[in-house]
């Protein structure tokens, strides 16, 4: 009866289970003050065990996917037959599409080339962490030296137990690297020929920076930022070290410019603009700017950013208008694609791509139905997507439509009928006052 359950919703079994776990958690109230030690340790341990366990079934159901989808498109063409399983994986991990595909693609490796390391996740002693290090430190090795390494470090619990993260990448690393030398330099000259600089938004109006750089080059780098640091330090410079090694990098690039030309596009309240006394002159504004995507600011930063764009002539601000219900006003164009003011409209209203935990700037503006179906240009039938997102939603089996009557939510649904759906977040909410938008923008000495 049991294998005829499985078989039949092999989730329920997991939902069972999940409730388990809960009721676990909440017995530890009914314990005595002595006992609780013990147990709540052991539930923590035994929790995590088994969150490595269920790693392992998210991996093999990835792999069954996979299989079966790559199947079903037998006949359809090869680039075809994987597009937008990532993508769906994501979705029912709650996570980017950027994660889910690489979520499938480890899943595909620890069950075609690492089955020590699987099974050591099924045991609950592996992490998916972990896995993922092994998978990503053994990719240059062929499958003879992958499967060597894979036995040597993850046949027996104990030969790493008790493991830092560091040492444990470390000694996938070494033993790579003694495997074949060739293909470690081979990997380190790839690498080298992939460094970059990137930019994420992080909380209370701050981005974070990041540069991927060859190993000399980076520790030199802030070596280098360390000794201005000390020296700025003992002159008797107020500033953290921390403090001083940020602002020396950002004197470095910029020189003596305090802001460089950029297009920044900035949502904001007419309460806000005029910082009218109340809760409404105080709501946040929204200011998105290349690569950073739409990133909540309080008024008064906002205020302060279109004074001194407009002061110092060196910035570009990009407005949208909002009707007196606090929306952004809807168009439409008979163009196949999305005019520059639509297209805008789009990036301002959704911010970040409409997939739902995609968190990637809007490259692409969508049509929700298709043009060829007849899909109009607007706003009502546009979304903003990521250029991955836009190319996995025209997979076979995708479809997606404005829900009628809140042409705002989109309905995707997904090869294996699955349904997901995205709300645009929208502009500030809705001010009582009534004020002509030439007048605040004159107030602040700009051009409505």
């Amino acid at each position: 009866m049991f294998d005829y359950y499985l078989v039949m919703d092999p989730a329920a079994a997991l939902r069972d289970l999940r409730q388990q776990a809960l009721e676990a958690a909440e017995a530890l109230g009914s314990l005595e003050p002595g006992e609780v030690d013990a147990a709540a340790v052991e539930l923590i341990a035994e929790a995590e065990r088994l969150k490595n366990s269920l790693c392992a079934v998210q991996a093999q159901a990835a792999v069954a996917l996979k299989r079966a989808r790559v199947e079903q498109r037998a006949h359809q063409p090869k680039p075809m037959r994987e597009r937008g399983i990532g993508t769906e994986v994501a979705l029912a991990r709650r996570e980017s599409p950027h994660r889910g595909g690489i979520h499938l693609g480890l899943a595909v490796v620890l069950t075609e080339e690492l089955p020590h390391t699987l099974a050591a996740m099924r045991a609950g002693w592996c992490t998916e962490w972990r896995a993922t290090q092994i998978a990503q430190g053994t990719a240059c090795l062929s499958l003879v030296d992958r499967l060597r390494i894979d036995a040597e470090l993850m046949s027996e619990e104990s030969r790493t137990a008790g493991w830092g993260e560091r040492r444990f990448r470390a000694e996938v690393d070494r033993l790579a690297y003694v495997a074949d030398p060739a293909a470690a330099v081979a990997r380190h000259e790839k690498a080298v020929s992939e460094r970059h600089t990137s930019i994420r938004p992080v909380a209370d109006g701050m981005v974070r920076l990041s540069a991927l750089l060859p190993l000399a080059k980076g520790v030199s780098v802030h070596a280098t930022l360390s000794r201005c640091a000390d020296s700025a330090r003992a002159a008797g410079d107020g500033r953290t070290r921390g403090q001083v090694m940020a602002d020396t990098l950002v004197e470095g690039v910029l020189g003596d410019a305090d802001v460089v030309p950029v297009t920044v596009q900035v949502t904001l309240s007419d309460a806000a603009l005029l910082n009218l006394p109340g809760r409404e002159g105080d709501e946040p504004g929204w200011v998105g700017a290349p690569g950073t995507g739409a990133i909540p600011l309080p008024a008064d930063l906002v205020r302060d950013l279109v004074r001194r764009a407009s002061d110092q002539g060196v910035a570009e601000l990009k407005r949208l208008y909002l009707d007196r219900g606090g929306r952004l006003v809807a168009m439409e164009s008979t163009a196949r694609t999305f005019p520059t003011g639509l297209a805008d409209f789009l990036t301002t209203r959704d911010r970040t791509c409409r997939t739902p935990g995609c968190d990637a700037p809007v490259r692409h503006h969508d049509h929700v139905r298709p043009h060829a179906e007849g899909g109009a240009t607007s706003a009502a039938n546009g979304q903003g997507l990521c250029e991955g997102c836009n190319y996995a939603k025209q997979a076979p089996g995708w479809s997606s439509r404005p829900l009628p009557g809140d042409p705002t939510v989109i309905e995707t649904i997904t090869p294996s009928g699955h349904r997901h759906l995205s709300r645009a977040p929208g502009p500030p909410p809705p001010q009582q006052h009534r004020l002509r938008l030439d007048l605040a923008f004159a107030q602040l000495g700009l051009a409505a």
